[in-house]
C-alpha cells in the first residue's frame, strides 16, 4: 500500500482536559501536550480500502498511561469525578481487568465515554492533532467533533466480536462517522485483533446488524450474508480480510464507518487485549430530524433544536479560517 498524508502538524500542539467536576460539565482547560502530534505516516487508501493503519499514533509510555487509567476507571478511581456513561461492574479480582485466572464465562468489558472520567484518556479523544488527521482523511472541510470514545477489553477467555459497521449506531446528519481504532496492546495473534474487510466501505446497506448480535456465536455470520448481497462468495471474501496483527501498543487503525470489522476471541492464557474506538463525526454534524434517537443520543437533544450540545460532543479540531 501507498499512502501520502499532505500537511500534518509536526510540532507539539496544546489540548484541553481540565474538567469541573460540580459542574458536571465537560469543559477541559488545562494544557497538556498533545499524545498524537508525532504520529507515524499513514499506510493503506482511506478512500479505496475504506481505513488505513499507523504504527505509532502515541507513544508506547502513553499507551501504558492508558492502560493505568483503565484499571482505575474500572474500579471506579475517575480523576474528573464523573463515571462513563457505560461501565461494566466493579471487577472482584485484583488481576489486569479483574481477571482471576478462570477462563470460563469470561466477558468483554466495554466502557462509553471513558474520556469524561479520565484525564488521559481525554487528551487522545480530544486530540487537535487526531482531529486534524481524521478530517483531512475523510474530507471534512469543517472540522471533527468527537461522538463517543469506547473501550473494548477483552480479558483471557472472551468471545469474538461479531463483525459489523459503526455508523448505523449513530443518530446525526450527515451520516459520515470515521473510527480510530488505537491498540492499547500489542496486537499478538492469539489476542484477537481486528480484522477488516478491504472495500466494504462501498457495499450496499442490505445487511447492518444490531449492538444486540454483537457477540454472536458466529461471528461472520452478518459479514457473509452481507457480502452474498455484494455478489462475494466466501473463499473471495477471506481474501479481503485484513488483520491488525503485530500492531504495536500505541499504533492504530483509522476507518470508515461503513466498514466491515471484527474480532476473534483472546485465546491467551494470561494476557488482555485492550482497544480504544474514538468515534469522530463532522464538526458541522447535528441530530438526524425525523427519527427516534438511540438511548445514548436522545438525552442530548434539546427541545426544538438538533443541535450538537458542545460539552457532551466537542469539536476537537476545525480549520483556521472558518
Amino acid at each position: 500500500w501507498a499512502y501520502r498524508f499532505l500537511g500534518r502538524p509536526k510540532k507539539a500542539v496544546e489540548v484541553s482536559c481540565k474538567h469541573n467536576s460540580r459542574r458536571r460539565s465537560f469543559d477541559y482547560m488545562c494544557q497538556n501536550t498533545d499524545p498524537c502530534a508525532d504520529f507515524s505516516e499513514p499506510t493503506g487508501s482511506f478512500e479505496a480500502d475504506g481505513f488505513v493503519l499507523l504504527k505509532r499514533l502515541v507513544s508506547p509510555e502513553f499507551a501504558t498511561l492508558l492502560a493505568n487509567s483503565l484499571e482505575r476507571v474500572l474500579r471506579a478511581d475517575y480523576d474528573t469525578d464523573v463515571p462513563p456513561d457505560k461501565r461494566p461492574r466493579v471487577p472482584k479480582g485484583d488481576g489486569i481487568l479483574g481477571f482471576s485466572g478462570e477462563r470460563r464465562g469470561v466477558r468483554t468489558l466495554q466502557l462509553i465515554n471513558v474520556w469524561k472520567s479520565s484525564s488521559t484518556f481525554a487528551q487522545i479523544s480530544r486530540s487537535p492533532a487526531l482531529g486534524e488527521l481524521v478530517a483531512r482523511l475523510a474530507g471534512w472541510q469543517c472540522g471533527a467533533r468527537l461522538a463517543q470514545d469506547q473501550v473494548w477489553a477483552k480479558p483471557p477467555g472472551a468471545p469474538p466480536l461479531v463483525f459489523h459497521r459503526d455508523s448505523p449506531y449513530f443518530d446525526f446528519e450527515p451520516s459520515d462517522v470515521v473510527t480510530v481504532w488505537v491498540a492499547i496492546d500489542r496486537m499478538q495473534p492469539e489476542l484477537g485483533p481486528l480484522e477488516y474487510v478491504r472495500g466494504s466501505h462501498r457495499w450496499g446497506d442490505g445487511r447492518l446488524g444490531s449492538a444486540a448480535q454483537f457477540f454472536d456465536s458466529d461471528p461472520h455470520a452478518l459479514l457473509r450474508s452481507a457480502a452474498k448481497r455484494e455478489g462475494i462468495d466466501e473463499a473471495s471474501l477471506d481474501q479481503l480480510i485484513i488483520s491488525m496483527e503485530g500492531m504495536p501498543a500505541g499504533g492504530c487503525s483509522i476507518h470508515n464507518g461503513r466498514t466491515w470489522h471484527g474480532s476473534g476471541p483472546n485465546a491467551s492464557a494470561s494476557a488482555p487485549r485492550r482497544g480504544l474506538g474514538i468515534h469522530y463525526v463532522p464538526a458541522s454534524a447535528t441530530f438526524a430530524s425525523g427519527i427516534e434517537l438511540g438511548k445514548l443520543w436522545a438525552p442530548l437533544r434539546q427541545p426544538g433544536s438538533d443541535k450538537l450540545p458542545e460539552a457532551e460532543l466537542p469539536v476537537v479540531w476545525r480549520p483556521s479560517r472558518i
